[in-house]
């Protein structure tokens, strides 16, 4: 069968071996020129396609609301005056707290136009958070200046407490007075005073791995990533790319990644208002409805959803399929079955596949820093290091630790000098904390699979090492319809056990019929799971059980949860049980 024919590089790579095991990787291909600071990018479409859409919403009514080039131009100038007119600046900072829109997207250019620092901040932080523990500790962090969320006051209810004097809070509805600012010459010089090193926002981590971390990201570091996203996908340079996306801008995926492509290849953004869950998908159908994407991003669990409606729905699988160069997924591994079926659909839409693409990166890296390309990959591959980035794996333990190097990585975390030092070795590379190994040892250009993050993984009493992030990817395919999540457990035990959230339904046959299953395709201890125990209620965003991305926290549910964990090894007659 035919690939639908785009422009994407193959895999060009040296490998430098060392006697002490550790490798150094690296493109054979240049990183090409990128310019000082994003809003040039900016300033060049608003005068070479000054009426061209950059980004469109739905109004209240359903309808699409778009905003061109010139205009966000005029906007973002008049914005920034009126930042610059309140005295802000990178020791007066500004937090964006509502989620993606065009006035999320004028504030925050205005805001790197004019140099004054930014943070966005995930809505669930604010509206999902019973506590704001968690919202508490980002405000002492950044002690902004001016806050903006979109729906005053849903948000000002939520912000009792937190929000002080000291603080301006803008709103939808008063948000138009900051465009409507007279633009001076200060906005001009402002503008003139950034530079590659300038921090452009500070985009807080998650929190998978302890309290959220600040991680600064400069202009360099988004101009030499989208240069590096425009390398390898050259097919973003032969039209202009629409996109239709979801994906909040409080992370780096949508908010530099995503809305990076659009700005930089002079593109269309449709926000999509709509996730992956049970009452927000429906939004995302729609819109897919209306916009055919040139490409497409997203998440596994976006993937598997998108699935099912692709294959009972005929029109929005013609519509999807019709002019979508690439489809890309990150964040977690895609599930090979739905990997399969995507391929399987555009067959039948289009008589051809589309290339699928993924890879690895960090808040850290930017995020685009390992890729795969034009060869095309499987579930579980990653590529190798994009032009401009430099990968050194370094043997830990039984396994290679990732570490990256190149003008894409964050100088360090705010206000954490402590954490910084930590986060780097002694040749500037940044340790991702993830593990790599190769494809096909014997075909290096092959590339690399994730291999599980270093801080999850343990051994067994046996001293056997239990990868992770691998068996929790197997332990869900195989629990695929019956479980949403699974925690492994297992640290100085002879087993490895799981705390499972279920789906509605399921039932005790059904997982331990899974389970067995699993086993049976097992090749030891550290590669089954042994017993589950149900857990009645879901993670808790409060007790850090879960991000507000939706991700797990393993080892603040283990914590949270260590009776749970006593009672399976204990055998409760509540714990599913395989024979083994």
């Amino acid at each position: 069968m035919t690939r639908r024919a785009v422009r994407v590089l193959g895999a060009a790579a040296r490998f430098d071996y060392r006697a002490d095991g550790t490798i150094y990787v690296e493109s054979t291909r240049t990183l090409g020129a990128y310019p000082r600071k994003l809003t040039e990018r900016l300033e060049h479409w608003a005068m070479a396609v000054p009426d061209r859409t950059f980004l469109a919403q739905r109004d209240a009514a359903g309808n699409w609301r778009h905003i061109s080039y010139s205009q966000t131009l005029a906007k973002v100038r008049a914005i920034g005056q009126a930042l610059l007119d309140r005295d802000l600046s990178a020791a007066r900072p500004v937090a964006i707290l509502s989620g993606n829109s065009i006035e999320h997207g004028l504030l925050a250019l205005a805001c790197m136009y004019t140099g004054v620092l930014y943070a966005p901040i995930a809505p669930a932080y604010s509206l999902a958070s019973e506590e704001k523990t968690t919202l508490r500790y980002l405000w002492q962090k950044l002690a902004p200046t001016l806050a903006f969320a979109a729906e005053g006051d849903v948000f000002q209810k939520a912000l009792e407490g937190i929000l002080d004097a000291r603080t301006e809070l803008v709103t939808g509805a008063t948000f138009d007075s900051l465009t409507c600012t007279g633009v001076g010459p200060g906005v001009d010089e402002a503008h003139a005073r950034v530079t590659p090193d300038t921090i452009a926002k500070i985009l807080f981590t998650s929190g998978s791995t302890g309290a959220p971390k600040g991680v600064i990201t400069t202009q360099r570091m988004l101009c030499s990533n989208q240069q590096m996203l425009q390398t390898v996908m050259g097919f973003l340079t032969d039209e202009p790319p629409v996109l239709c996306d979801w994906l909040p801008w409080n992370h780096t995926f949508g908010g530099s990644h995503n809305f990076g492509i659009a700005l930089y290849n002079g593109g269309t953004l449709y926000i999509d208002e709509g996730k992956p869950t049970s009452k927000g998908f429906a939004s995302t159908l729609n819109n897919l409805r209306d916009v055919a994407t040139t490409a497409y991003f997203n998440v596994p669990k976006g993937y598997e959803m998108l699935v099912s409606a692709l294959r009972v729905d005929e029109a929005l699988r013609q519509r999807f399929f019709s002019r979508v160069k690439m489809l890309f997924y990150a964040a977690a591994g895609l599930n090979q079955r739905i990997w399969d079926e995507l391929q399987q659909l555009a067959v039948a839409a289009c008589g051809e596949e589309i290339l699928m693409m993924t890879g690895l990166g960090a808040t850290e890296s930017s995020p685009f820093a390992l890729s795969t390309g034009s060869e095309g990959a499987a579930s579980g591959h990653v590529g190798l290091p994009v032009p401009g980035v430099q990968l050194k794996l370094v043997p830990v333990e039984n396994k290679l630790e990732a570490r990256l190097r190149g003008p894409n990585i964050t100088p360090g975390f705010w206000g954490s000098a402590e954490l910084t030092q930590a986060a780097f070795d002694d040749e500037g590379f940044y340790k991702l904390g993830d593990a790599l190994v190769f494809a096909d040892a014997d075909h290096p250009l092959k590339g690399f699979c994730f291999d599980g993050r270093l801080s999850e993984d343990f051994k067994l009493s046996t001293g056997t090492w239990v990868s992770v992030g691998p068996l929790r990817t197997k332990l869900l395919t195989a629990l695929l319809g019956l479980a949403y999540e699974a925690v492994l457990a297992g640290q100085d035990r002879d087993f490895v056990a799981a705390l499972v959230f279920v789906l509605p339904g399921a039932s005790h046959e059904a997982l331990r019929d899974a389970l067995q299953a699993l086993a049976l395709r097992s090749t030891g201890m550290s590669t089954r799971v042994q017993r589950v125990l149900v857990l009645d209620q879901p993670p808790s965003m409060d007790l850090g059980e879960i991000t507000e991305k939706g991700t797990i926290n393993q080892k603040a549910v283990l914590q949270q949860r260590a009776t749970l964990v006593e009672e399976l090894y204990a055998g409760s007659p509540r714990v599913i049980e395989i024979c083994v």
